[in-house]
């Protein structure tokens, strides 16, 4: 059974440049942080950023784990590849399909921490339908 907050979609924009004005919107509509980090585009240091400070690095120290998730989404989601023949269509499709793959890593994370010596497949995570 899938329950009521599994039905809720991801709310996905895609930029397709990195303006202020094509950033700011999507900024102000993300839940606040206490840092952000990103590389040295000059855009991002433009940006108004509801709380907390904004710092430009160089190196990846502080967006190993971002890059860690998204190299895993390319993993698991053929659409996201890069020179890929699969993509979608459809933003509903790519929605969707983030979602459930959000749900099951989430899922499988929170099980390998009760568990730590048992390692799960995203497939065990994925939420039954009925």
């Amino acid at each position: 059974m899938v329950d009521r907050a599994s039905r809720c979609f991801l709310s996905i924009d895609v930029l397709e440049t990195r303006t202020f004005d094509a950033m700011q919107p999507l900024l102000n509509q993300a839940s606040g942080a206490d840092r952000y980090f990103s590389d040295g585009l000059e855009t991002y240091q433009t940006l108004l950023y509801q709380s907390g400070e904004h710092q430009a690095v160089e190196d990846k120290s502080q967006t190993y784990s971002v890059e860690a998730n998204n190299a895993d989404l390319r993993h698991y989601l053929a659409r996201l590849q890069r020179n890929s023949r699969c993509f979608s269509r459809c933003l509903n499709a790519l929605r969707r399909a983030l979602w459930l793959f959000a749900y099951a890593y989430n899922q499988r994370q929170l099980k390998q921490r009760k568990n730590p010596t048992y390692n799960f497949s995203l497939i065990e995570c994925l939420p039954t339908l009925s």
